[in-house]
């Protein structure tokens, strides 16, 4: 009689468990849900960091947020990680996809996937002498005048930026001299000195270098003036197997796109609208 008793406690427990879905098997035809790891860089900000509640943040970070909610097929899992180890990470497939501030570049086409839509934007310009702001104040203006350009490093999409505005301007060309090292450290002393006339800056590092109260360059902020040129797109970086993944967040990214949520969310952590910078 016990063991009658005791079976139909356990059917009814079943019974019950599978009317309120705790059933331990899925329903058939239920939806899986897949993980996605998403890699992130932890300090530049505004597009990717932690912030000091210990979350990832940024503007891309929240551009992949908003993919997620339209992605019920998938849940994204932001992951915190250094430059090298998230390029090494979603190529290795241990990240489904990083986001950095990338450029494309014919190198990480090779190693990475990249989807058809870009996520945002690094708006770049011109850094020169205030005291030239009589005579400069847009980049045609800086070409005409005939300045020299800081070096630039041949394999910089700025490099490919400044060859593309003088293939248009062929009859007042900017200067363009290649530089060995990718990083030029002394560019704004350079500038200042009179040793160049100007520096095809990222218009986020001169808001933190120079104009930032805490910048290493602040004490030139009067010194030192810049315009902006145009904007070059920043992409999410997919694994090279995650095609499904990439052609998803296309479609959610030209929603986002076209809701507006991409222009609000560039105006609350750039304070503008980056996209307005790239070129149609």
């Amino acid at each position: 009689m016990k063991r009658i008793i005791s079976a139909i406690a356990v059917a009814l427990a079943v019974s019950v468990s599978a009317f309120a879905g705790g059933s331990a098997e899925a329903k058939p035809g239920a939806a899986k849900v897949r993980k996605v790891y998403a890699a992130h860089t932890q300090t530049y900000v505004p597009y990717d960091f932690v912030n000091d509640r210990g979350e990832s943040d940024g503007f891309e970070v929240a551009v992949l947020r908003a993919v997620d909610e339209l992605l019920p097929q998938y849940e994204f899992v932001f992951v915190p990680t250094s430059d090298d180890e998230l390029l090494i990470g979603v190529e290795s497939g241990k990240y489904n996809v990083g986001t950095k501030g990338a450029w494309v570049t014919e190198e990480r086409k090779k190693k990475f996937l990249y989807p058809q839509n870009y996520i945002a934007a690094s708006v770049i310009g011109i850094t020169f002498r205030s005291a030239d702001k009589s005579k400069i104040s847009n980049i045609d203006d800086f070409a005409a005048s005939g300045g020299k350009l800081v070096p630039i490093a041949p394999q910089s999409a700025q490099y490919a930026v400044v060859e593309d505005y003088n293939k248009t301007h062929a009859k007042t060309p900017i200067k363009l001299v290649p530089a060995d090292t990718f990083v030029v450290n002394d560019a704004y002393t350079w500038v200042l000195e009179g040793r160049y006339d100007g520096f095809f800056d990222i218009k986020l590092s001169y808001l933190n270098s120079v104009t930032a109260g805490d910048g290493a360059y602040h004490k030139y902020a009067d010194r030192l003036s810049y315009i902006p040129y145009r904007g070059i797109p920043t992409w999410p970086l997919f694994n090279k197997a995650d095609t499904e993944l990439a052609a998803a967040y296309d479609g959610a990214i030209e929603t986002l796109r076209q809701n507006g949520t991409l222009t609000r969310l560039s105006e609350k952590y750039f304070g503008e609208d980056v996209f307005q910078y790239i070129s149609k």
